[in-house]
């Protein structure tokens, strides 16, 4: 009888420990308890039992299993609220996906913890790992009891995920609304499995835009830029060549990026693909992990291939986001990756620099043999930046430098690309504002500025007067397309 009081124990203790832990995540409902629905806490609950069996099948001890569930959930919490204090958005299933990444490039991820949390996650684990050595048991008994748990758990939160209340969550899904109302855990099981229901939509059958022109597009992504001037209401922050590019403009305005700082795949795959958020559903949290079904869509695939060539540029690793496998698929016919560059020197900093990708998007454009398209992805300006002194401006100003970098970069095309003697179609854009705590943080304010430039066989820039005209990543994507054809119809 003492063992099933003990074992009810320790059950108050894991279900108590994970709600508490689970409502740590921001945002927070309002009480009364529990601070989540009534649904989203019972499958919470189910998915704790399920982790908690496995502990114990592993471990055999269920002190042990409890404090690995209770310590797992309130990991998440907390990198969830680290994220969400830096990118402005809680954690979500696509997350996962980076994993891997977090280990091959940590400087993009480890910056958005502060010290005392990196601190103490890493105790944590390495707690976790000593009890579980020091801990567990040899006993059938729990493990048998553990499996028991696990297979029923599993089986319970089969059923909950399949109920008619969450096909709400998956047309209209809205991570910082679903953790307010029904908790980090169950959203990210939620959106994670009525996104695997997701089906890839119909091929593109859009007659392909030829290239008798022999016309070129270049398309440059360029790393967390925006207008300092406009950011920072300082108008001595402005960048010339930006304003030239503006004055010069067949097209430009406000790109409304679906991320701050960071979540560069998401704007990427809305200028290349051309599909908006609503279409994809919860795939727009990282569409590139689907993207390999809907490449009919991708604008070198809209293309001749037997009139156009085209080029990938990122000086940084193409296996990053899977562009490694993707880009090809997408119909690019070549990928110029970082092995292309020469490693940038100890005064340029840690990337490829924006000049070196000006220079070579200038030597892929003299291939004129036939339309050629040229999509590059610039890394210089990428964070975490270093700190500056204190005050606002001065601690942005390691930012600054580099975003001046790729103004430099811009006015170096504008020189370049009209002197080529064929027709010339130049996008410019920011793929996400950048994110530098106590500077520059999440606000509704998330735009980026771009200009859709043409120049005509003799350099004469084909501007349009007219208002800016704000965008999304897909509207730009159906520019763009706009401007080629326009470029092929009239020679």
């Amino acid at each position: 009888m003492s063992e099933v009081m003990l074992a009810l124990g320790w059950a108050l203790v894991w279900a108590g420990g994970v709600v508490l832990a689970d409502a740590l995540a921001l945002p927070r409902a309002q009480l009364p308890v529990p601070p989540r629905s009534f649904s989203g806490t019972a499958m919470l609950l189910f998915a704790a039992a399920l982790a908690g069996g496995v502990m114990l099948v592993i471990t055999g001890a269920l002190p042990v299993s409890v404090a690995a569930t209770v310590l797992l959930a309130s990991a998440l919490s907390a990198i969830s609220n680290a994220k969400r204090k830096v990118l402005g958005e809680p954690l979500v299933f696509s997350d996962v996906a980076l994993v891997g990444a977090v280990f091959q490039h940590p400087q993009f991820y480890v910056s958005a913890l502060r010290p005392w949390q990196f601190v103490v996650l890493g105790g944590g684990f390495v707690s976790l790992i000593a009890a579980v050595a020091l801990f567990s048991s040899a006993a059938l008994a729990p493990r048998l009891a553990g499996a028991a748990l696990a297979l029923t758990a599993g089986l319970g939160l089969g059923i909950l995920l399949r109920m008619k209340r969450w096909r709400g969550i998956a047309e209209a899904p809205d991570p910082e609304i679903d953790v307010r109302d029904h908790g980090l855990i169950t959203s990210l099981l939620v959106h994670w499995h009525n996104w695997r229901r997701v089906t890839d939509p119909a091929p593109c059958d859009a007659p392909k835009i030829a290239g008798q022109s022999r016309q070129l597009l270049v398309i440059v992504q360029c790393e967390s830029f925006t207008d300092p001037a406009a950011l920072f209401e300082q108008p001595r922050f402005a960048l010339p060549g930006l304003e030239s590019a503006r004055n010069l403009a067949w097209q430009k305005g406000r790109l409304l990026v679906p991320g701050f700082g960071a979540y560069t795949m998401r704007t990427e795959y809305g200028v290349l693909f051309g599909r908006d958020e609503a279409a994809l559903g919860l795939r727009r949290f990282d569409p590139f992990l689907t993207a390999g079904g809907e490449t009919s869509w991708a604008l070198p695939n809209r293309l001749d291939d037997s009139e156009w060539a085209s080029w990938f540029v990122h000086p940084h690793d193409l296996r990053f986001y899977g562009r490694d496998r993707l880009m090809p698929q997408a119909g690019f016919t070549a990928l110029v990756g970082e092995d292309s560059f020469a490693a940038p020197a100890p005064e340029e900093g840690r990337y490829v620099t924006d000049a070196a990708i000006a220079e070579r998007i200038i030597e892929l454009a003299q291939d004129r043999t036939r339309a050629g398209l040229i999509y590059a992805v610039t890394i210089e300006n990428h964070g975490p930046w270093p700190p500056g002194k204190a005050g606002a401006e001065s601690k942005a100003a390691p930012y600054l430098e580099l975003v001046g970098h790729s103004d430099a970069m811009l006015t170096r095309l504008l020189e370049a690309l009209p002197q080529l003697e064929r027709p010339v179609t130049f996008c410019f854009f920011g793929d996400h504002r950048p994110s530098i705590p106590g500077v520059i943080e999440p606000a509704a304010e998330r735009h980026t500025p771009y200009v859709l430039m043409r120049f005509a066989h003799d350099g004469t820039a084909l501007s349009v007067s007219g208002p800016d005209q704000d965008l999304t990543p897909a509207e730009l994507h159906h520019a763009i397309l706009a401007a080629i054809r326009s470029g092929e119809a009239e020679g």
